[in-house]
């Protein structure tokens, strides 16, 4: 993932030891929980992609003890406070972070199958055929029965829907012309382009939104 970034787009401070702090993660942490806990498998395995700090996926293994975490990052500053964040929240289902770039083709068979997948926050700060490849990969690894699940901000049918999202698409445009917000009716069509049935959307707190794509 190489795009260029204004500095609004991806805030991880360090907290004197080997932990990260995001504080958009506190933000949206208990959603996303009640999330998963609504629509994602219970059992099995769970890949997230672009884990970031930690801060999740710490909160989810301990809401969500019977599926097993293997955090992901590209960062290896961000694997170790992952990591940190894992031993910190004694969860013994969470597997050491590794390193993945999502959007580079042939992952899927590192990972498959995974009975759920789950990004967040990443779609807008990638290009777009970037962002169709990584959801083409994460259908490859998802097993039969499991779901993709896709979090963050995205134009509702070619709009923008409030004057922050706007300002935060601008800033991302202006770094780099080829990421910003992500199309619904795009993405609807990648999902469904790489076999993904039903695809139902949740509207999220603070103007964002889930995907939850079921492969069959």
């Amino acid at each position: 993932m190489t795009a260029q970034l204004p500095p609004s787009a991806s805030v991880a401070l360090p907290t004197g030891d080997a932990k990260l702090h995001a504080p958009a993660a506190d933000r949206n942490r208990a959603a996303l929980v009640e999330l998963l806990r609504s629509h994602a498998p219970q059992h099995g395995g769970a890949l997230e992609i672009a884990s970031g700090t930690g801060q999740h996926i710490s909160a989810f293994a301990t809401a969500m003890p019977d599926l097993h975490w293997q955090p992901t990052e590209p960062d290896a500053a961000r694997r170790v406070s992952i990591d940190a964040y894992a031993a910190q929240s004694d969860a013994g289902n969470i597997a050491p972070a590794i390193a993945l770039d999502a959007t580079q083709a042939g992952w899927h068979a590192q990972f498959a199958p995974q009975n759920l997948i789950f990004l967040s926050n990443l779609l807008h700060l990638i290009p777009a055929d970037a962002a169709q490849r990584l959801i083409s990969e994460a259908a490859l690894a998802t097993a039969p029965g499991g779901c993709l699940i896709l979090y963050g901000p995205f134009r509702r049918a070619g709009q923008l829907t409030s004057d922050g999202d706007a300002r935060f698409d601008r800033d991302l445009r202006n770094a780099d012309p080829n990421i910003g917000y992500k199309d619904t009716t795009d993405v609807t069509a990648w999902l469904g382009s790489a076999g993904f049935s039903p695809i139902d959307q949740v509207d999220m707190p603070a103007n964002n939104l889930a995907f939850i794509a079921r492969k069959p």
